[in-house]
C-alpha cells in the first residue's frame, strides 16, 4: 500500500488463504456440541463461469481427482457450482476436496472467478446451515434458509452461530457482506 493510498483510506485486499478451509472439522465440533447441527457430508464451491479449453480441463481434472463424487450445474445467476458428496462423518475429507478444487482453480489462473465455498449442516428440526466461505474476503459466514419456502433467513440463528463460531472461523465482520446462497448445492 502507498503513501497516497493510506491517505486516501484505501486498502489492500485481503489475499485470500484456503487453508482457512482446514478449520471447517473445528466449527463442525463445534456446531454439533453447541447446537445440535450434524454435518450433511455435502459441500460446494461457486466460481463465474468461463468458457475454454482450459476451463474443461480444469473440471475434468475436479472429476477424475474426485472419483467422480462431483456434479456440475448451473444456477439462475449464471454462476457454476461444484457440488462434493462424502459421508457426513468425513468433514475433513469434504474440506480436503474443497481445498483441492479451488486450489486448482487458483493455480489455472482462475482465482478471480472463484466466488465462495460451503459446507452444509442439518439439525434434528431439518434446520438447513451452510458455512460460507468468500474467497475474496477470506471470511466465513453462516446461512440458514427459513423453513417454509420463499426466500427468507433465518437471522436469528445466524447470528447464534457467528457467537459460537468466533474461536473456530474467522468470521465476516460487515452482515452486509452476508449475501444469501438460495438453492446452492451443498445447501
Amino acid at each position: 500500500m502507498g503513501f497516497l493510498d493510506a491517505i486516501l483510506g484505501r486498502s489492500k485486499p485481503v489475499r485470500p488463504d484456503l487453508d482457512e478451509l482446514f478449520a471447517l472439522p473445528s466449527a463442525a465440533v463445534t456446531l454439533q456440541a453447541a447446537a445440535g447441527f450434524e454435518p450433511t457430508g455435502l459441500g460446494s464451491v461457486c466460481f463465474a463461469s468461463v468458457e475454454g479449453a482450459t476451463f474443461s480441463r480444469i473440471q475434468e481434472e475436479a472429476r477424475s481427482l474426485l472419483d467422480g463424487s462431483v456434479e456440475f450445474t448451473q444456477d439462475a445467476y449464471g454462476y457454476t457450482w461444484l457440488l462434493v458428496r462424502h459421508p457426513p462423518e468425513d468433514v475433513a475429507g469434504l474440506v480436503n476436496d474443497l481445498h483441492a478444487v479451488n486450489t486448482s482453480l487458483e493455480e489455472a489462473g482462475f482465482g478471480p472467478q472463484l466466488l465462495c465455498s460451503l459446507a452444509g449442516f442439518r439439525d434434528e428440526r431439518q434446520r438447513s446451515l451452510a458455512l460460507v466461505y468468500l474467497y475474496k474476503r477470506g471470511t466465513f459466514y453462516p446461512f440458514s434458509p427459513k423453513e417454509g419456502g420463499g426466500e427468507k433467513r433465518d437471522n436469528p440463528l445466524e447470528l447464534q452461530v457467528r457467537a459460537m463460531l468466533g474461536d473456530d472461523l474467522t468470521i465476516e465482520q460487515d452482515l452486509a457482506r452476508w449475501f444469501p446462497v438460495w438453492g446452492a448445492p451443498g445447501l
